[in-house]
């Protein structure tokens, strides 16, 4: 088990509550980021999703310089860009731009899902997700990045050369081999789809390739998400807690919806529950200490060397103040020693 604690990072979706709109939830999620800063979160990802009336982060790029404009010094990326639904030249162009912009800040998180439902995938005129398709591009957007070789025909890229970091993203033991063939940093899913979560991580760490021509690591460098809902008492957050759940249960059942305040939250089918309940099963909610104890618990087995926090609320003020007293007392422990 390892004697550090692993830094401490936030993955945003962008939930739209009810009774406000896309507007209200990027200004929202620009806040957010603001208090992560302060209270020391390590970087700040924004997801990819689209045709979702939940969600207003289909537009991740312009997202992430939003964000990245908001603050001063946490990083900024994507959680991911899902690679297939782009073409790898213009998201090299969309992300060195941003790097250019700001420099030594910008993270590329990539991953293979659709982010979407087949019809929408369609429109976004999706190309293949096989894992040789996706290493394939990956290496094609990472060439893009990449130092100036001056070799005849080599694409002009803003942004080339200055050190983006890359990230591959998975929810199985797929992008995990991905990740560990391309040498590149793997953050897992864990907050919606645990299932694989040690699978996946051993086959990464016996795989990892430090020699590939994209590595951008030594040794393994993992990160997984956890859901996460802190307030002043347990009672509180665990009533907090139920926006996620309702939300979650729209998700499998196909009645995706703004997120809703914990006191409108309808009771669900015991067996709907049980399903809730077991995708959401890596939560930490309680009191800051409560929480605390939960990742690090989790966490040290795993060996992670960063952890995603995932918080939804219905009231922006509450995901401000989870953010800021997990931060709070993260920094208390670090100081500490653990």
């Amino acid at each position: 088990m390892r004697h550090r604690l692993p830094d401490l990072s936030v993955l945003d979706l962008v939930p739209v509550s009810a009774g406000s709109g896309p507007a209200e939830a990027i200004r929202a999620t620009c806040s957010a980021a603001q208090t992560a800063e302060r209270h020391g979160y390590r970087r700040y990802w924004l997801a990819e999703h689209h045709n979702s009336p939940a969600l207003a982060c289909s537009a991740t790029t312009v997202l992430m310089g939003a964000v990245a404009a908001s603050t001063d010094r946490i990083r900024v990326g994507s959680g991911g860009i899902m690679l297939p639904n782009h073409a790898p030249l213009k998201v090299a162009e969309d992300i060195g731009t941003l790097a250019v912009m700001y420099p030594g800040r910008i993270d590329c998180g990539l991953g293979r899902a659709p982010g979407t439902d087949a019809r929408t995938a369609e429109r976004l005129r999706r190309g293949s997700a096989d894992l040789a398709d996706f290493t394939r591009e990956v290496t094609e957007l990472h060439g893009y990045l990449g130092p100036t070789t001056g070799a005849p025909g080599e694409t002009a890229v803003i942004g080339r050369g200055v050190g983006v970091d890359l990230f591959v993203l998975g929810s199985s033991t797929g992008g995990a081999r991905a990740a560990a063939e391309l040498g590149l940093p793997f953050s897992f899913a864990s907050h919606f789809a645990p299932d694989h979560l040690r699978e996946a991580l051993a086959v990464y760490r016996e795989n990892f390739n430090p020699g590939a021509p994209t590595a951008q690591v030594s040794e393994p460098w993992i990160s997984a998400a956890v859901n996460v809902m802190a307030a002043d008492t347990t009672a509180e957050a665990r009533r907090q807690l139920l926006t996620l759940q309702h939300s979650f249960a729209g998700v499998l059942t196909g009645r995706r919806g703004p997120l809703v305040a914990p006191g409108d939250t309808a009771e669900l089918h015991p067996i709907l529950q049980s399903r809730v309940a077991h995708s959401l099963r890596v939560t930490a909610c309680g009191t800051a200490v409560e929480v605390v104890d939960q990742l690090i618990d989790w966490a040290g087995p795993l060996e992670l060397d960063e952890i995603l926090t995932v918080t939804y609320a219905h009231d922006p003020t509450i995901r401000r103040a989870s953010l800021a007293l997990v931060g709070e007392e993260w920094a208390t422990r670090r100081a500490g020693g653990m």
